[in-house]
């Protein structure tokens, strides 16, 4: 009797480890713990990972050299079946590593079984997505400067164009339209160097490790890590296969490039609203009413801003994910692949967009100039002025503000007033006060690294095209 249910389990073809079981998975089971569902697409990684694997076998002497030709030779035969649509994906074989290797074992016979020699599905699974998300990383950096070079581009042609600068959603200094721009660039430039530190948490190697204690083949990790690419190995097996820090990490970096890009939606959406009428977005990405006919709805910021909190939801559900494992692999773990799938795609997307978008904004340079007029927004270059005069710039600020409450009163900027009714509030005041009370003034002024100052931003904008490579 024990024989024969021994023999019933090795004709299983439903799983790798099935001899130790009386009975097969419930169908509920398989559907509900099977990940074939999404991370089919690790595929080329995956045999990228077990031609390396398998290479080292062979050259340890674990495995024949025959054996390993066998394997790689199936294993390419495999991808091409995948890269043409040809595989079929079975949720009985629950992931696409065991999926992959009963492909290989059908195709190539005992070779295919000796493929897994010396390593476990916890590294494997762990060094196929630091492949792919390593491959993923790249792109979005590639992405981030595509955008930051459309944004220059931008910038430069309106580097000169005032508009007004804002705190508190309220006019406070004038600012040039490329000024403004530029701090978009800045913010992308961080974002790039998140992810380019981030690819050193990424790109190290955790086959090798195992189930989580090592194996007792004579393996060599380096000659792997080498062929594959990676700066190294991970050095603890426990940590190499439970660790998620670099998906965690990945995900944060991708948040706070969604969130510069909600702040940028925000202000391209109020912008492109005839309150503001400060830009146009090209009607390619924008949308009607279906029973409004006047409208031309900013949809793509709009979603951009929305797909923000997707992202940041698969933070915290990565976060929340790991918060309470022990030691080493758990089966939670399988739950990393769908947020982390889904922020890549969502921020790969958004970058493309958001760098094409930036090509079809036409700007109205005269409701921005008439904007950056309202509001008093050269009070702090009079302050300024004054204390150049002498006065405390305290006093200045007093003084500027009592002169800013007249102007309201009377419906007219301070440019407007007299120059009879501005000493009324300081004696320091002389006719070259209107200098600085115009746009331009108030603008050139600010002539420091930094600064709003046009020939600044120039400076600004030719830095920033050479730094970027």
């Amino acid at each position: 009797m024990k024989e024969t249910q021994k023999t019933s389990a090795l004709n299983k073809k439903d799983t790798s480890w099935s001899g130790r079981f009386n009975e097969p998975v419930a169908e509920l089971v398989k559907k509900y713990t099977a990940s074939i569902g999404f991370d089919y697409r690790l595929a080329p990684y995956d045999i990228q990972g077990s031609i390396a694997h398998a290479h080292m076998l062979s050259v340890q002497g674990i495995i024949s050299v025959a054996d390993f030709k066998a394997i790689e030779g199936g294993l390419l035969a495999i991808l091409d079946e995948v890269n043409a649509g040809q595989f079929e994906w079975l949720l009985d074989l629950e992931d696409v590593h065991l999926n992959i290797e009963k492909r290989l074992t059908d195709k190539i016979g005992d070779a295919g079984k000796r493929l897994h020699t010396g390593r476990s599905r916890n590294d494997q699974v762990a060094t196929d997505v630091r492949l792919w998300l390593r491959t993923v990383n790249e792109q979005v950096i590639s992405g981030l400067k595509k955008l930051q070079l459309s944004l220059l581009d931008l910038a430069e042609a309106h580097f000169d164009t005032v508009m007004p600068g804002f705190t508190h959603l309220q006019v406070a200094q004038p600012v040039t339209f490329g000024h403004h721009l530029m701090a978009y660039v800045e913010m992308l430039k961080r974002d790039v160097a998140r992810f380019e530190d981030c690819k050193k948490r990424i790109n190290r190697l955790p086959l090798g490790a195992a189930a989580l204690a090592g194996t007792s083949y004579p393996i060599d990790r380096e000659l792997v890590a080498k062929s594959l690419g990676f700066d190294g190995v991970c050095e603890n097996s426990l940590d190499a296969v439970s660790d998620r820090d670099f998906a965690i990490e990945f995900t944060f970096a991708s948040s706070m490039v969604m969130m510069h890009l909600s702040r940028f939606s925000e202000e391209l959406i109020l912008w492109s609203s005839p309150r503001f009428a400060f830009i146009d977005i090209a009607d390619r990405y924008c949308t009607g009413s279906s029973i409004m006919p006047q409208k031309k709805n900013p949809d793509v910021p709009e979603l951009v801003r929305g797909k923000t909190g997707r992202v940041y939801g698969h933070l915290t559900a990565l976060l929340t994910l790991m918060k309470g494992q022990p030691l080493a692999y758990n089966k939670d773990n399988q739950e990393d692949k769908e947020p982390l799938f889904d922020t890549a795609d969502t921020l790969l997307v958004t970058l493309e967009i958001y760098a094409d978008m930036m090509r079809g904004i036409t700007v109205n340079k005269q409701n921005m100039r008439q904007a950056a007029s309202e509001g008093y927004a050269t009070a702090t270059d009079l302050a300024d002025y004054l204390a150049k005069k002498g006065m405390p710039f305290r006093d200045a600020h007093e003084v500027v503000a009592l002169a800013v409450r007249y102007a309201v009163d009377q419906k007219v900027d301070l440019s407007d007033l007299p120059l009879a009714k501005l000493q009324e509030f300081a004696a320091e005041i002389s006719d070259d006060v209107y200098a600085v009370l115009t746009l331009e003034g108030s603008l050139n002024s600010r002539n420091h690294i930094g600064g709003t100052a046009p020939a600044q931003v120039k400076a600004a904008i030719a830095r920033a095209k050479s730094g970027i490579n």
